[in-house]
């Protein structure tokens, strides 16, 4: 079991400062339910107060139906005049009452199902919406992960569910008040007897709800885990290594491993939180039945008319129902409270804000400028980058070699604002990238990553992702699949560019890991704007004259264009402008392909090893 990083907030504190310090996330719980359906939760508030008064009224009713039915039996006995019709008449009402209550709970029903679905959908949009506004740095963040799993897990469930347990709470308060009102005629002291029954039980509750509470929040690293061995076994790019390494039953058994803990956990807490739970209940019992027995000793003493009684021994027994859920309402609204907290916790999650504003540099024309950049990863050792330095004019190339972890992929990263240096600075056109705007420095530049995603869309919407705002566009489409070399084998599948891909839904096809490769290369070429072009590994899964068609067109379309290349085959790095040799994340090397191989260093080593290959 993973300790705690650190304990809940105010678990040394008593369990009333807790309960009432938790409560802060009900309001807003609240509002979140009137934003979202104000329609509905109005309908929700009346039917919960017609459901609150109606079940008093039907209890003072069944009294009069006895009273009426015992007065009439004892006007025949005497030898009077008796009617049947008063008790029928109360029976009426009291059919009329019970539709009544039926009706509102329908109502309550149908509201609570319907704000479900509604609320269930804007939360996952608000989890989904931050998601949007959180930097790739804290993504890799594994606390903050932990976070969104927490969130995603519970909390888009629970603001309904703290709402239908507060307009519970108000239903019953007022059957209560009404249930007061009818018990105080009887005695004062009735009212005590329903809360000292119920209390043992409330407090059983809130005080498991904190530890089932602790409990998730403790394992999120567990679950996680346990979800993503889920994911390994069952999708379908991962299944063929599973199979073929003979993984299934290892991962299988960690993930049965990760069962066996938990369950043990929530074994022991169920077991504690029922036994307690049944030994406090009793409590409630003997102090019904005691108070059951002192109205039957009334009406026996005369005290009360039978009516009286039955409708007294009906009302407490609703009372104590009523206070019974009141308590156990309010121990559910701590519980969703804390799943709350995981929620307001992620959504309120600080995030760096897009400060700038230039859509034009100080001195258009000049590049992309590298001084002195140094970048390290939070938590690592050692920085990925160190003291890096260029400058990439329009209509020049620019190749990044190295061995894998020399932090070529990082620099991208960094050109591409989704990390910020640690040191140095990076100019674009003379101004600093902070001082521009995201999406404007991002419209200048497209580019495809090695990890490229593979959409479960549409092939041309694959290569439409590359420019949101051409996203349907056909022509754009076409356009860029013929740069990329992709419109060959685009046009051979069964519906052309709208032919799904992927095996996730009906009848989609999947691609050859270079097909795919030049959809994402087309999917770079999307950006018709963009004046500087990155490519990470750009043919890796390419042959050979694939390979050299591609970069034959990719040297036409890039002419006024700045371009960036990172790739280990040095038939493509050679026709770059410039070429930097990185190696624990600095440039030990950089000069044209002549320069690097006349000054035979760690490039032409690599160069001549490659090629010896080839011979």
């Amino acid at each position: 079991m993973t300790a705690p990083a650190e304990p809940f907030e105010g678990e040394s504190s008593s369990l009333f400062q807790r309960t009432l310090g938790v409560f802060r996330y009900s309001r807003r719980a609240l509002a979140l339910v009137w934003s979202t359906a104000p329609g509905l939760a109005i309908v929700l508030g009346v039917a919960t107060i017609v459901a609150g008064v109606l079940p008093a009224a039907a209890a003072w009713v069944g009294q009069l139906i006895v009273d009426a039915v015992v007065a009439a039996i004892e006007t025949r006995e005497a030898g009077g005049d008796w009617d049947y019709r008063p008790a029928l008449q109360w029976v009426a009402l009291e059919g009329v009452i019970m539709i009544g209550i039926a009706g509102a709970q329908r109502t309550i029903s149908a509201c609570q199902s319907l704000l479900r679905a509604l609320l269930g959908q804007r939360v996952n949009v608000m989890i989904l919406d931050k998601a949007g506004t959180l930097s790739l740095s804290q993504f890799e963040d594994s606390e903050l992960y932990d976070k969104l799993t927490r969130a995603r897990r519970e909390a888009s469930q629970r603001p309904l569910g703290l709402v239908n347990k507060t307009f519970g709470l108000i239903q019953n308060g007022i059957s209560l008040i009404s249930f007061a009102a009818i018990l105080f005629q009887f005695s004062p002291w009735a009212m005590l007897i329903l809360f000292v029954g119920a209390l043992p039980v409330f407090l059983s509750e809130a005080k498991f709800s904190g530890d089932a509470f602790r409990l998730f929040r403790w394992r999120s690293p567990e679950t996680r885990m346990q979800m993503y061995l889920e994911t390994v076994l069952a999708r379908e790019d991962s299944v063929k290594e599973v199979k073929l390494f003979g993984l299934g039953p290892l991962l299988l058994e960690r993930y049965r491993d990760i069962f066996r803990r938990l369950y043990r956990e929530d074994r022991a807490l169920t077991l504690r939180r029922d036994g307690w739970g049944f030994v406090l209940g009793i409590i409630g019992s003997l102090t019904f039945y005691g108070a059951y027995a002192w109205v039957v000793v009334a009406a026996v003493a005369g005290r009360i008319t039978l009516g009286q009684m039955t409708m007294y021994v009906m009302v407490f027994r609703q009372g104590q129902s009523a206070v019974s859920a009141m308590l156990t309402a309010i121990s559910g609204m701590y519980e969703d409270n804390l799943y709350l907290s995981n929620l307001y916790e992620y959504l309120e999650q600080p995030t760096a804000t897009d400060g700038g504003w230039r859509s034009e540099g100080v001195v258009p024309g000049d590049g992309v400028r590298f001084e002195q950049v140094g970048f390290q990863y939070p938590g690592a050792p050692r920085p990925a980058l160190h003291d890096v330095s260029f400058h990439l004019c329009p209509g020049q190339s620019l190749a990044l070699v190295g061995a894998n972890g020399s932090g070529k992929t990082t620099l991208i990263k960094l050109l591409t604002r989704l990390y910020v240096p640690s040191s140095g600075r990076i100019l674009l056109d003379g101004s600093p990238l902070e001082e521009w705007s995201i999406d404007r420095l991002r419209a200048r530049i497209g580019v495809i990553f090695q990890d490229f995603m593979r959409y479960q869309m549409q092939v041309g919407e694959n290569v439409g992702a590359g420019d949101v705002a051409a996203f349907e566009d056909a022509q754009r489409w076409q356009r860029a699949a013929h740069l990329g070399q992709a419109d060959g084998f685009i046009e051979a599948l069964p519906e052309g560019y709208h032919t799904q891909l992927g095996r996730w839904f009906r009848d989609g096809q999947e691609l050859s890991g270079g097909q795919w490769q030049k959809v994402a290369l087309a999917r770079a070429f999307m950006r018709e704007e963009a004046d500087i072009l990155v490519l990470d590994e750009p043919t890796a899964a390419m042959d050979a004259q694939a390979e050299a068609d591609i970069f034959q067109r990719f040297q036409e379309y890039a002419r006024e264009r700045m371009t960036i290349i990172i790739s280990h085959r040095f038939s493509t790095v050679r026709i770059a402008d410039h070429i930097l040799v990185m190696d624990g994340g600095t440039v030990i090397e950089a000069g044209t392909h002549d320069d690097l191989m006349a000054r035979d260093g760690r490039y032409a080593h690599l160069f001549r090893l490659q090629a010896r290959g080839y011979q």
